[in-house]
């Protein structure tokens, strides 16, 4: 595999509008992140993701972009991006932004020259499409509920397409004009000095132009607009032109958001001559979805998750990278979706973070992650700002849950939990803002911040330091970038334990945690623990002993251990 400057890096999403408010209005700006550089470059982060902060009507939190050339006035200027682009250089740190091409907003100025002219080149940078027997013109659900089709108000019978909000009208990227606008855009941006994108539902950009309506799957009718995703083919084409004109002459360092790849195409996605230069692992979060909404899913089972993260590390090695992740701004907090009830405490999410961490593939940190955030619960369907979470709501609601029980699955599921404010003091409003912040805090923050945690070695933050630090050891860096992953103990029902081990070295790094509420013996066989490199709890002397003098390893109920490894 040739090596690429991002295959050791270690990257952190920010969430720009909940990370840190620079000027008290509430909001998360570039000033507040610029503000933040040191903290990230302590943790040990080399990559920056910043979520959308281009010019928005806000309809999806700033997935629903106005202008790709201006930033939202309530993140800041241009210059402060500037100067945030130069800040993070004098750190050796990058930064990359959304890339959302899928869709924009119903007020570009494309799509409002499309509605004000049925004339106009613009009608052809959309989807408008006739109707059929006087209905939509498939039957489409979109990803946010209700029908993909639009009416176009003053035009009988004439519809357009959205597969997410009614006001994210999806681009046509069969036209060549809007590819080149949107190749234009994404050079001027890397020019700059952004060091790439992460890709946002970029499969949905393949359409097939017949729109076939399929067997519905709901009472509603409708069907999932996946469905036509899943059965077009020919995405490919797009993707390798646009990264042979964009990220490849700059080099840029790409992770797609892809769900409905063929397990056959990896290697176009993400090998050598991949159109990204990563993919994230959604495997697990699969894991959470229900077969109708939130309402049915069911609790992340411990095997289930294992193997499915197991599958997903195998099936990319020797084609590429993937990008891990426990979280992200889509999802509610990991920490609250894969740990047990009993092991949701400090020692519990440093398990997790070992296990994350030491995986084959670039570790993605969401903001809070580090601190170990978890979700938030809200009193009343109104104290959510989230499209989704108000769609996911009313399914509940409609399947026949009560308005407790709809609220309970929010909490559980909603993606305001990882949109909540940065915890960073036990002060007013978690030290975010010095006003009112634009999403309640979690209550929480009083023993759950960053302030905290810093002043404590043994906290989950210093944890993290500790774990980052490991992986970039010169010692042990080649064998977590480049080693390969091999799945260990799954006889025990609930040990997630794996090597990670080059061909052309005899040492090997064995990563261990007990996921169970019982004590755990296991034998190491021929393999002999050279050293403990690291452990979520206090290195106890009779267990420095064991390991060292009989090759087994004892693990108490949510301990995690990081060895090097040698055959005897």
């Amino acid at each position: 595999m040739t090596k690429r400057w991002w295959h050791d890096k270690v990257a952190y999403q920010i969430y720009p509008k909940s990370f840190c408010d620079s000027n008290g209005d509430g909001i998360g700006d570039l000033g507040g992140i610029i503000s933040k550089l040191d903290y990230l470059k302590d943790l040990g982060v080399d990559i920056i993701w910043l979520s959308p902060i281009y010019e928005s009507p806000f309809v999806d939190q700033g997935y629903d972009i106005s202008d790709y050339y201006k930033i939202a006035q309530c993140f800041g200027t241009m210059e402060e991006f500037d100067t945030l682009l130069a800040e993070a250089k004098s750190r050796n740190m990058y930064v990359i932004m959304d890339l959302v091409v899928n869709h924009c907003s119903s007020q570009h100025k494309w799509f409002q020259e499309a509605l004000a002219n049925p004339k106009s080149e613009y009608r052809d940078y959309f989807y408008f499409v006739k109707g059929k027997n006087g209905q939509p013109p498939s039957n489409y659900r979109s990803y946010f509920g209700g029908s993909t089709w639009e009416p176009v108000k003053g035009e009988k019978d004439m519809y357009y397409l959205h597969m997410f909000a009614k006001e994210q009208p999806d681009l046509n990227w069969e036209n060549p004009k809007v590819r080149e606008q949107i190749y234009r855009m994404i050079n001027w941006w890397l020019n700059k000095g952004l060091a790439g994108f992460r890709i946002d539902a970029i499969i949905n950009i393949k359409k097939d132009l017949e729109f076939p309506s399929f067997e519905a799957d709901g009472e509603d009718g409708l069907v999932s607009c996946t469905k036509m995703v899943d059965e077009v083919t020919g995405v490919g084409d797009f993707l390798k032109e646009m990264s042979a004109v964009t990220f490849e002459p700059k080099d840029a360092f790409t992770v797609g958001e892809v769900f409905n790849m063929k397990k056959e195409e990896m290697e176009a996605f993400i090998g050598e001559e991949g159109y990204f230069s990563s993919m994230f692992d959604f495997s697990a979060h699969l894991l959470t979805l229900g077969e109708h909404g939130w309402y049915d899913a069911k609790p992340v089972e411990f095997k289930a998750w294992r193997q499915t993260l197991i599958s997903s590390q195998l099936e990319a090695e020797g084609i590429g990278f993937k990008s891990n992740i426990i979280e992200n701004h889509d999802e509610p907090r990991g920490v609250c979706t894969f740990l047990p009830d009993y092991a949701r405490n400090e020692q519990g999410k440093k398990m997790l973070a070992t296990t994350f961490l030491t995986l084959r593939g670039i570790p993605f940190i969401y903001q809070g992650q580090e601190i170990g955030m978890t979700n938030c619960r809200r009193n009343d369907i109104s104290e959510y700002d989230d499209i989704n979470t108000h769609d996911q709501y009313q399914v509940a609601l409609d399947a026949g849950l009560t308005k407790e029980e709809a609220l309970k699955v929010c909490h559980d599921h909603s993606r305001d939990n990882a949109r909540t404010p940065m915890q960073w003091k036990a002060t007013k409003h978690a030290g975010f803002t010095a006003g009112t912040p634009w999403l309640p805090v979690n209550l929480n923050y009083f023993s759950v911040n960053v302030e905290t945690q810093a002043r404590k070695p043994e906290s989950l933050l210093n944890y993290y330091k500790e774990l980052i630090a490991l992986r970039k050891f010169p010692a042990y860096s080649e064998i977590f970038v480049y080693g390969d992953f091999v799945p260990a103990f799954l006889e025990y029902d609930n040990i997630f334990a794996y090597y990670r081990s080059l061909a052309d070295t005899s040492v090997q790094i064995l990563v261990i945690a007990n996921y169970g509420r019982e004590i755990q013996t296991l034998p190491l066989g021929n393999m002999l623990v050279e050293k403990v490199l690291l452990m979520n709890t206090d290195f106890k002397d009779d267990l420095r002993r064991e390991a060292r003098g009989k090759c087994c390893v004892t693990l108490q109920s949510c301990e995690a251990v990081v060895l090097l490894v040698s055959e005897i």
